[in-house]
């Protein structure tokens, strides 16, 4: 069974004509949706995806603009990889590199997932690299402290003085594990 999903971005537009070219194409059941590019939550878009199964065929208008199944390579891919592990297959009719059912189609979304993989390596060579960087520099990574260092000494000095770790960690409204690493 084909399968056509149609999206538009605002509510001013309509999906009418996408569903029209999808139906044109062989699709016989037509999941529309209106939502954001930058919504991540698309219910019909999720409706589309459990519905599929072995041999059937997801079909998009377009993929000139990602969003219209994703909103990035990486969740276009993360979709694809849906579809393929129920043995279903995907295709565009404006882009007809996007065909998971033919041998070309799936060369060129493997390129594109190469690419991706790369581009998110680099990312984090860039983010550890600054990372590096910053401290170096002195900046503190992770969460700031509970306790300032008075707070710390304090904390100390009580419990050297034979004070329960859980009365001071109420005092300084924290948990008493955080008293106990003070310590170790």
């Amino acid at each position: 069974m084909i399968y056509g999903y149609a999206r538009v971005s605002t509510d001013g537009q309509s999906v009418d004509a996408q569903a029209k070219q999808l139906r044109a194409a062989g699709a016989e059941k037509v999941f529309r949706e209106t939502a954001s590019g930058a919504k991540t939550e698309r219910v019909q878009l999720r409706g589309a995806l459990k519905e599929i199964d072995d041999a059937d065929t997801l079909l998009v208008t377009r993929l000139t603009r990602l969003d219209r199944l994703a909103r990035s390579t990486r969740d276009l891919l993360n979709e694809l990889a849906q579809i393929a592990e129920k043995g279903a297959g995907f295709r565009s009719l404006g882009d007809t590199w996007a065909d998971t059912t033919t041998p070309h189609g799936r060369l060129m979304l493997t390129v594109l997932g190469g690419l991706a993989e790369f581009e998110r390596e680099l990312i984090c060579a860039r983010t550890g690299e600054a990372r590096i960087r910053a401290r170096a520099r002195g900046v503190h990574m992770g969460r700031p402290p509970k306790l300032t260092k008075h707070q710390k000494k304090e904390a100390i000095k009580r419990r050297d003085a034979g004070e329960p770790t859980r009365e001071i960690a109420r005092m300084f409204n924290v948990s008493h594990s955080t008293i106990s690493r003070l310590l170790q």
